[in-house]
């Protein structure tokens, strides 16, 4: 689940496609080993791990930049961020939890609809104009999760879908509040201000809801941590090298990883009108990510 970045660059590179794909895998492989310790431990202690392991990772990469990192935290817009943090920590632990009660591939199908409801959004809250191409794709891919989340589908009940998209509301919120927060800020802060704050906050909630790891589910959420900052990084270098709305296609690969890896992981398969339903989905988004250049995608 990736988080945006800013753009600097509109040439299309076999680098920047390089990169951007690996990106992709990195989340795909986050989300599969989210999905293999969901099954076990609670969403909030997913989601607390996932946050500390992912700390160092992400001092690491804010240290790099060309500002001290002194500096960068002194002028950091604390509301803005605040704002944000907290609505892309409840996509994050939403999509934890909803994780064991579908396949991986309609799970992170359904956390790309965020870019969709960005636009029911966007005019309520930004004063933007909805645009009729805006309009049909949006109906384009709510259509696709309908086919997604249909009854009698792949999953045995409601509950699943219905968190993934509660997910995918918390995350479109957070795509909203990064273009309100100070341009000062940089992508780097930003992770690191998400990282940290999310930390604290599902440290606290350990009390209410805790389970002993073993060694080896420890072990996959140290590596569920370090690859979603390391997918971070990736993402952030390839928006600085091109036009996102050039790299939007490539962003979907995710969901390609996410059908293989639940097939040879857990026997997951897809029925027809959930292969149709994602394509909907993935078609709609692509369309308005190429057209707002935004690059927008699910939050790991």
């Amino acid at each position: 689940m990736p988080t945006s970045a800013s753009t600097h660059g509109s040439s299309l590179s076999l680098g920047s496609v390089g990169t951007i794909l690996a990106s992709m895998f990195c989340f795909a492989v986050v989300d599969a080993l989210a999905k293999s310790v969901a099954l076990q431990y609670p969403a909030n202690e997913v989601t607390f791990f996932r946050m500390l392991f992912g700390l160092f990772p992400a001092i690491l990469l804010c240290c790099g930049g060309s500002r001290p990192l002194s500096d960068r935290l002194r002028n950091i817009d604390v509301k803005g961020q605040t704002t944000r943090a907290i609505a892309l920590l409840g996509a994050s632990a939403l999509f934890f939890a909803g994780l064991p009660y579908v396949p991986l591939s309609e799970a992170v199908a359904l956390a790309y609809s965020e870019t969709l409801i960005v636009i029911v959004l966007a005019p309520l809250m930004l004063n933007e104009r909805l645009t009729p191409r805006g309009a049909a794709a949006a109906i384009v891919g709510f259509l696709g999760v309908l086919l997604v989340v249909r009854p009698g589908g792949a999953q045995t009940s409601w509950l699943g879908p219905v968190i993934l998209l509660a997910s995918a509301f918390c995350g479109a919120l957070s795509i909203v509040q990064i273009k309100r927060i100070r341009p000062t800020d940089d992508s780097a802060t930003t992770v690191l201000f998400f990282t940290a704050m999310g930390t604290v906050v599902m440290g606290c909630t350990l009390f209410f809801k805790w389970r002993t790891p073993s060694a080896d589910a420890l072990l996959v959420m140290a590596a569920l941590g370090v690859f979603a900052t390391a997918g971070q990084m990736l993402m952030t270098v390839a928006f600085r090298r091109a036009d996102a709305g050039a790299l939007a296609p490539y962003n979907y690969t995710s969901i390609v990883w996410a059908a293989l890896f639940g097939y040879v992981l857990w026997g997951e398969t897809l029925e027809l009108l959930s292969v149709a339903g994602i394509l909907m989905i993935v078609g709609s988004a692509i369309a308005v990510a190429v057209r707002r250049k935004a690059p927008e995608g699910p939050l790991a």
